[in-house]
């Protein structure tokens, strides 16, 4: 599995919960850099978006040879009893002990803020993009819909839906099964990168990464995995919101 080089960090606005991507994290084997993305200007404009503490001035770039404390704390400590059944959760190596990639996996989300990160995927050998990301939402199913995640097997095919009728989200995307049950949300944060990904290819393949058997909690029951064939010179997540702010390169040394 090749390890993501580079994190974006999305925003929730906790009124309107609306999601902007704001910021990018990369790091190039030695040194970690964060930078905010031109996201951040609409979060302003539409949310009130303030700073980050960690990174005040959004015109900087800031580096640092330890990964920022503001995804650090996302991380399960090693020393956690349950910290292996955790990794086992992402479905990545055992032994794989890098943040990025641990990051990438499991969003990094708390419950205690409005903060998630996602990865930039890769073109892989076959000319395929792929996106991992656990189904939302699960903790509103009714039992019948958990049992049958519970029953799903690795390789399963998922099908998207478009939930124009919402009342909280006209953009929400559902995955369902074969059968047609309901299994959950795509991340609302990722939504309107997978619109943008379905209006360049509709050959978009959804497909059971893993289930983790109860007692997992559901925000971590149900791993998808997307795919979707390189087109042209499309490249996700290249739009101008994604893009750095700074123009001129303000480097800050970021001590910890």
């Amino acid at each position: 599995m090749k390890t993501p080089k580079t994190l974006f960090l999305t925003w929730q606005d906790p009124i309107s919960r609306y999601w902007f991507p704001i910021g990018r994290v990369t790091f190039d084997g030695s040194t970690y850099q964060f930078v905010y993305t031109k996201g951040v200007k609409e979060a302003e404009e539409k949310s009130a978006f303030k700073p980050l503490s960690s990174f005040p001035r959004l015109d900087e770039v800031y580096t640092s040879t330890q990964l920022f404390p503001v995804f650090a704390n996302r991380l399960m400590s090693r020393s956690r009893p349950d910290y292996q059944r955790f990794i086992e959760w992402l479905n990545i190596p055992n032994d794989e002990n890098d943040p990025i990639t641990i990051l990438a996996r499991s969003a990094g989300e708390r419950e205690t803020d409005t903060l998630a990160v996602f990865p930039c995927p890769e073109i892989d050998e076959r000319g395929q993009y792929h996106l991992y990301f656990f189904s939302h939402g699960l903790r509103h199913l009714p039992s019948s819909a958990i049992e049958r995640i519970n029953q799903l097997e690795s390789g399963e095919k998922l099908w998207l839906a478009h939930e124009f009728q919402n009342p909280y989200d006209s953009q929400a995307l559902i995955l369902n099964t074969e059968d047609h049950y309901f299994v959950g949300y795509c991340p609302r944060y990722l939504l309107a990168e997978i619109f943008e990904l379905l209006r360049h290819n509709s050959n978009l393949d959804v497909q059971v990464e893993r289930v983790n058997k109860p007692p997992t909690p559901l925000q971590f029951r149900l791993l998808c995995k997307m795919s979707v064939d390189v087109v042209d010179d499309f490249r996700p997540f290249s739009s101008s919101q994604y893009n750095p702010l700074a123009e001129s390169m303000n480097f800050r040394f970021f001590s910890t």
